[in-house]
């Protein structure tokens, strides 16, 4: 599988649409989870099993904790499904 940046951008802003109800204005390569797009630990946990189960990735929780922004999960997903 093999997924372009955008893509994968894409994929994410729907999925936190559809999980968070968030406004797809508000979802941007800048935004930071926390403070911009109001998400707590337990938000945290869903947007993780909704990537997993999208993406059949497996996420470590040193990988999780380290995400701050929408970027961030952007680039994980990213550097995941690339063929090294």
């Amino acid at each position: 599988m093999s997924l372009t940046k955008g893509q994968i951008f894409e994929q994410l802003s729907q999925i936190m649409v559809e999980s968070f109800e968030l406004d797809p204005q508000q979802i941007v390569p800048s935004a930071n989870l926390i403070e911009d797009l109001d998400l707590d630990s337990i938000d945290a946990i869903d947007l993780a099993v909704g990537l997993e189960e999208k993406t059949g990735l497996n996420l470590s929780d040193d990988e999780l904790k380290s995400l701050r922004l929408v970027q961030d999960v952007v680039e994980l997903i990213y550097t995941k499904i690339e063929p090294a």
